[in-house]
């Protein structure tokens, strides 16, 4: 069953070489990595044009601008879905989701339509987090489940694998949101469509190098993106 990861960079020299490796390393049959990079100024795109040379099992797409963590996946999901990749995982570029835990997701999909790798299940949890971050995604995953009516433990987290009917069923191309709320719209319109979501616990690493994308921004975006889902009865 052929299993295709997306990975959306932005600025992750630093970190996307010995990702890429540390995941090829894990020696799963008829896996392959689609980097979606934003033009990034640093030359990460640069590094994967070199690094796939000689590599059928990585591409990339490169996109002319930095347009948002939400239209990278879903330019990344559509291409999967094209190339017809069975699972479909996606996961940051910057170590926060350790490659260690892939084959649990791919086992757990087996029984399910989405997996999820939780911080928020007993067993999962964060590392080298201060308190105020901490409390804003607790606070923020506690938010989104009572306004939108979700059952699962970690709604905001990105390290998922999904069946590619899923994908298909939910129409990617109605996705509004932008940035980090992504995850919480796209797990809300699963979970509208019927689709059983499982968890199971990761420990989330907060990057050890380059600069976090986190912002109040983000924050925002998220506070008014998730009172229009509930309320649009488009969705």
């Amino acid at each position: 069953m052929k299993t295709l990861i997306v990975i959306p960079t932005y600025n992750e020299k630093q970190n996307i070489t010995k990702l890429l490796g540390d995941i090829f390393n894990l020696g799963i049959d008829e896996l392959s990595v689609l980097v979606v990079d934003d033009n990034s100024p640093d030359g990460t795109g640069q590094i994967i044009d070199q690094l796939k040379s000689g590599n059928n099992s990585l591409d990339i797409m490169h996109r002319p601008t930095k347009a948002g963590l939400g239209r990278a996946y879903v330019a990344g999901f559509s291409e999967a879905i094209v190339r017809g990749a069975n699972y479909i995982l996606q996961m940051d570029a910057d170590f926060s989701h350790d490659p260690k835990y892939i084959p649990e997701l791919l086992r757990l999909i087996q029984n399910c339509d989405v997996a999820i790798g939780s911080r928020y299940v007993a067993g999962g949890g964060t590392k080298n987090w201060g308190w105020m971050r901490r409390l804003i995604s607790k606070s923020g995953n506690v938010y989104a489940r009572l306004v939108l009516g979700l059952p699962f433990k970690d709604i905001t987290g990105g390290f998922r694998c999904y069946r590619r009917a899923v994908l298909e069923k939910i129409n990617l191309n109605e996705i509004n949101s932008i940035g980090y709320v992504f995850q919480t719209e796209i797990l809300y319109r699963i979970h509208r469509a019927g689709f059983k979501v499982e968890e199971i616990p990761i420990i989330f690493t907060d990057r050890l190098s380059g600069q976090s994308k986190f912002s109040i921004k983000i924050i925002l975006e998220s506070f008014w993106r998730i009172i229009r889902l509930k309320f649009n009865s488009k969705n």
